[in-house]
């Protein structure tokens, strides 16, 4: 059974997501990769505006593919977020709820999860057409420059994701493997 829920991504919202919560989400959401986030935290770092609001607001870890004639984007799978998470800790200490990816986060960041009442959702890595196909418009925002990279506002519908880390610390790949070594 699946969780539906739509942005902004309050704090009550996050609360209500445990790991393991097959959700649906709807609502406008952004994206941006290891090279946007490093500008967004070079512009907090010199105490400037960011392009966009991250408050209450989920990032999308993916590059897309150029769209096919008369959709608004092409294939969106995630990407590894582990590349995101230098800069994770300062998008969540400004208000950043939630994050989609792919694989594992480092410690900080899930301690940054926890301190900041976010929550990290995996997406399924090689459904991008699928993915892409709940994403109803897309425009770059910020930082055409980065081509597939840029930051894009993207209005989904029932995009699929997973929770992988609630907002407790709770983490679904150490609580999966746990339960594989307990049976083996």
């Amino acid at each position: 059974m699946y969780k539906r829920i739509t942005t902004p991504l309050i704090e009550e919202k996050v609360k209500s997501l445990n790991v393991g919560d097959s959700v649906l989400i709807s609502g406008i959401i952004y994206t941006a990769r290891d090279a946007a986030h490093k500008r967004l935290v070079e512009l907090l770092n010199k105490g400037r505006d960011l392009p966009i609001d991250v408050r209450n607001a989920i990032i999308y870890y993916v590059g897309p593919t150029p769209a096919k004639p008369g959709q608004p984007i092409g294939s969106a799978g995630p990407t590894t977020s582990y590349r995101m998470d230098p800069y994770a800790p300062s998008l969540l200490d400004i208000g950043l709820k939630g994050m989609i990816g792919k694989g594992s986060r480092s410690q900080k960041v899930i301690e940054s999860i926890k301190k900041n009442r976010a929550v990290y959702f995996g997406a399924i890595g090689g459904a991008a057409a699928l993915m892409g196909k709940c994403i109803k418009k897309a425009e770059i925002i910020a930082y055409k420059d980065l081509g597939s990279e840029a930051i894009r506002k993207l209005k989904v519908e029932e995009l699929p994701a997973l929770v992988v880390i609630d907002s407790k610390g709770n983490n679904l790949y150490e609580i999966g493997q746990n339960e594989y070594l307990k049976r083996n």
